[in-house]
């Protein structure tokens, strides 16, 4: 066995999959996370109270992600009847790259403009991450779910710190490549997003199949997609009663990944606000990414031997601490260790989550189930910057605000408990063979 099998990337189609994670990471890390929200704190919002612009970032983030939670169950249901999950991976992968580049023309005082711009590169990425999702359970068995999903964060990490540290170094040194100031490096950061993203999103167009299409015993391959794809998802809500555990994991996973997402959204906003060095906060969020990498497979091992519900438990715990933590920061070195807490635990989170529910739905509805999947992902990301938005506004700090955080993770682990993995794949191998 070489050491690519070792990993989950042995075949030419795991490796191309993968490789979309590479190519989407540059928008999460650049736009989302990183250099975006400080531009707009110090440049689009210039002249605005910090805790203002604080929160109008945090209702763009939210009306975005809400916008994603409308639309992403009805396109689930089209791909899955039409089988074109991978048109419609390419039509919102060429809005957010779009959407990116366009960010290079936010100047100071842009605050709304910045704000529509990045909404709908949001929607765009968030979208296309639920069809990439949703090819997973047709690579690979339920067996090898855990260590190709960790697999997956773990390239996206590497996709993230190498174009965060090209950023850093055009922003640091904007001179050798020609370019007038460090303001205009920043914005050339944005173009260098889309094509990035563009570039590396091709190996999974080009070896990744589309998987068949799939007709239920009522219907047939003339009908109107759009009419099929409400009938088909009023079902699909109907069937979750069949499959239990994973609407328990659901429901588990809409609470701990919103504080999950807040703190990746939020965290530099917050940091700027409460006045760490912004050099400083790109360098923690640097080596964040590099610590992901190994770390994301570490739990793809690490579920391998105490299983993925146990290796989620330790990663909640740890960033319960982050949280509290969080509240009494006020210097770089400090945003540094908790960046580095966040770094070993955020990708093997994520990626068993997602390795877990995949384990517990009928693989030829996958799109349907990833885009319910994707709808408490999405709704996982609104509610927390909603109450950080609203607390920042009316206490006038980001510090009250970061504490709400903590009751997600508690939430959300708690139910946890209550999910039975073995009984929910179960019931998937068991609804997969009647449906085959």
């Amino acid at each position: 066995m070489t050491v690519l099998d070792k990993l989950g990337l042995g075949r030419r189609d795991l490796r191309a999959w993968a490789i979309y994670d590479l190519a989407q990471a540059a928008f999460q890390t650049t736009i989302i996370a990183a250099i975006f929200p400080i531009y707009f704190q110090k440049v689009a919002a210039a002249g605005t109270p910090p805790a203002v612009a604080t929160s109008r970032f945090a209702w763009a983030t939210t009306w975005s992600i809400l916008i994603v939670a409308v639309i992403t169950p009805f396109l689930g249901a089209m791909a899955d009847y039409a089988a074109i999950k991978k048109k419609l991976l390419a039509v919102f992968t060429v809005i957010g790259a779009v959407s990116a580049g366009l960010l290079y023309f936010v100047t100071r005082g842009d605050w709304f403009y910045a704000l529509v711009v990045f909404a709908i590169g949001n929607v765009g990425v968030a979208c296309a991450f639920v069809f990439y999702e949703s090819l997973l359970p047709h690579l690979v068995g339920p067996d090898q779910l855990d260590i190709v999903s960790a697999a997956g964060y773990g390239i996206g990490y590497i996709g993230g710190g190498t174009m965060l540290a090209i950023d850093m170094l055009l922003m640091a040194e904007p001179q050798w490549f020609g370019i007038p100031d460090r303001g205009v490096a920043v914005r050339i950061t944005f173009v260098g997003v889309a094509v990035w993203w563009v570039l590396f999103a091709i190996p999974i167009f080009r070896h990744v199949a589309e998987p068949p299409r799939r007709l239920e015993s009522d219907e047939h391959a003339g009908q109107n997609a759009l009419v099929t794809a409400v009938k088909r998802l009023v079902e699909t809500f109907h069937e979750l009663r069949l499959y239990r555990q994973a609407f328990m994991l659901l429901l588990a996973f809409l609470l701990y990944n919103d504080g999950i997402q807040t703190i990746i959204r939020m965290a530099t906003t917050y940091g700027t606000e409460i006045g760490i060095d912004e050099t400083a906060m790109l360098a923690a969020l640097l080596v964040v990414q590099f610590i992901g990498i190994p770390f994301a497979f570490v739990f793809g091992k690490f579920a391998e031997r105490i299983g993925a519900k146990t290796a989620v438990f330790v990663g909640l715990g740890v960033y319960a601490v982050i949280t509290l933590l969080a509240y009494f920061m006020h210097n770089a070195w400090q945003f540094f260790a908790l960046g580095v807490m966040v770094g070993m635990v955020q990708g093997g989170t994520q990626a068993l989550s997602r390795s877990l529910f995949a384990s517990m739905i009928p693989r030829h509805k996958s799109s349907e189930f990833f885009a319910f999947f994707g709808v408490f992902e999405r709704y996982a990301g609104i509610l927390g910057p909603a109450i950080f938005a609203w607390m920042a506004a009316h206490s006038g700090t980001s510090r009250n605000a970061i504490l709400s955080v903590l009751g997600f993770f508690i939430v959300g682990a708690v139910l946890l408990t209550f999910v039975n993995v073995e009984e929910g794949r179960r019931a998937a191998t068991r609804n997969t063979e009647l449906g085959s």
